[in-house]
């Protein structure tokens, strides 16, 4: 450090110092102002892009809410569909139960009335037949009775016999 000071020159240190003035003033005068300039443009820049993606951000989530909120109104109108249809297939199966049950009733109640007149028929065909199988056989039972005169006056007899006189 001694040599240092007893080297010292004015003159020189005179010249360094002025030039390294001269050289302050030109990079503040010409290299600085474009240099501060492009930071402040590229810090700029940035904040920009910050408040871009920020902004790109916030318009994503209401894309995303929006899209959901438009999703769960197709999921409740798709169930609004689905609860008419299973309404509307209830209902066609009610009607045609009913309509079969009326159906079915309305084939059992003319089925019963064919039924009774065919029994109805029946019966009065069944009379007739007794009647005149009882007509035949009387016939043959008063044909043979009455084809000998004792038996005729016997059963005159017995016929006055059962009538009671008051």
């Amino acid at each position: 450090m001694e040599q240092l000071i007893e080297e010292f020159s004015l003159g020189l240190f005179f010249w360094q110092t002025l030039l390294f003035i001269v050289l302050l003033f030109l990079l503040w005068r010409y290299a600085w102002k474009p240099i501060l300039n492009a930071v402040n443009d590229r810090e700029e820049g940035i904040k920009n892009a910050l408040a871009a993606a920020e902004e790109a951000k916030k318009e994503m989530q209401n894309v995303t809410a929006d899209s959901e909120k438009l999703l769960q109104e197709a999921r409740a109108e798709r169930e609004v569909m689905l609860k008419e249809a299973r309404e509307i297939k209830d209902k066609i199966v009610a009607d045609a139960r009913e309509q079969a049950q009326v159906e079915g009733d309305k084939l059992i109640k003319q089925a019963q009335a064919t039924i009774e007149s065919e029994k109805k028929a029946a019966v009065a065909d069944i009379k007739n037949q007794v009647a005149d199988l009882s007509l035949q056989i009387a016939e043959k039972v008063i044909k043979e009775q009455l084809s000998d005169d004792k038996k005729q006056i016997k059963l005159v007899d017995d016929m006055l016999g059962d009538i009671k006189l008051n």
